[in-house]
Order: structure tokens, then C-alpha cells, then sequence
């Protein structure tokens, strides 16, 4: 393994995964690190990064894997769980992802606990929080 790369990856499924890629690598900053078309216009398999992180997603399919999960959108926009993820310039990142046509769900503000957070949905309802609070550096 990398030494500075992440050792926890989320992993999500889109009904369009490839103008996902394209969306959150000009909403939120991912960079492709390695993406695999699959049949039909489908992604079998994306790497994307952000700094010394990554997200992993694919195409909605019908494998023994995308029986354990579920997109927002089947669920009627509920989320079970989302990312934090930690961004230096956050204002400038909070006006790119508005930019991109981001649903901001939580405007961004100032924490107790320092820093400043917002959270957004992307265009297939997946919650994404970012922020500029560090709790590995605070």
C-alpha cells in the first residue's frame, strides 16, 4: 500500500456513472485516477482521488454486490451514510459545487469546533459534507 494513500475507500453505484465522473470532478475537484467502461456506456469500475483520498464507483448493475446496495434515488432520497471530506478553501469549493449546480442541504457556516462545513447532494442524491475543520491537525 501507498503510505500517504487512504486506507478506508467509500464505494457507490450511479444509474449514470459516467456523467457522475464528469460532475464531481467539476463540482467537488476528483481527479480520475483510473476509470473502466463497462458494456453499453456503463463504468464497470472508477478510481477517483481528492489529495491522498479516493472514492471507488461503478454503474448500477445486477451482481451479487449491488444486491447489498441501494442509490439514493431507490430510496427516496434517504442516505445511510456520507462523506466528510476536508478542503482548505472551502469558499472557494462551496461556490465551485453551486457553480456545478450542487443542492446545497446545509449552507455553509462556522462550527464550534472550528472550521467551516456545508453539505450538498449531487445530482443522484448522494450527501456530500465538506469542510475546512482537520481533526487529524486541531
Amino acid at each position: 500500500m501507498k503510505s500517504n494513500g487512504s486506507i478506508i475507500i467509500p464505494t457507490m453505484r450511479y444509474k449514470d456513472a459516467p456523467a457522475a465522473i464528469d460532475w464531481l470532478c467539476k463540482a467537488f475537484g476528483f481527479e480520475k485516477h483510473l476509470v473502466v467502461p463497462g458494456e453499453n456506456g456503463t463504468i464497470a469500475h472508477a478510481q477517483l482521488s481528492f489529495g491522498n483520498s479516493m472514492i471507488m464507483l461503478g454503474s448500477e448493475r445486477d451482481g451479487e454486490y449491488d444486491k447489498l446496495v441501494k442509490s439514493p434515488k431507490d430510496l427516496d432520497g434517504i442516505n445511510t451514510q456520507s462523506a466528510y471530506i476536508i478542503v482548505e478553501e472551502i469558499d472557494e469549493h462551496y461556490q465551485r459545487a453551486i457553480d456545478a449546480g450542487a443542492e446545497i442541504t446545509i449552507e455553509i457556516k462556522d462550527e464550534d469546533y472550528g472550521g467551516r462545513v456545508y453539505s450538498c447532494l449531487d445530482p443522484e442524491g448522494y450527501l456530500w459534507n465538506f469542510g475546512s475543520y482537520n481533526p487529524w491537525t486541531e
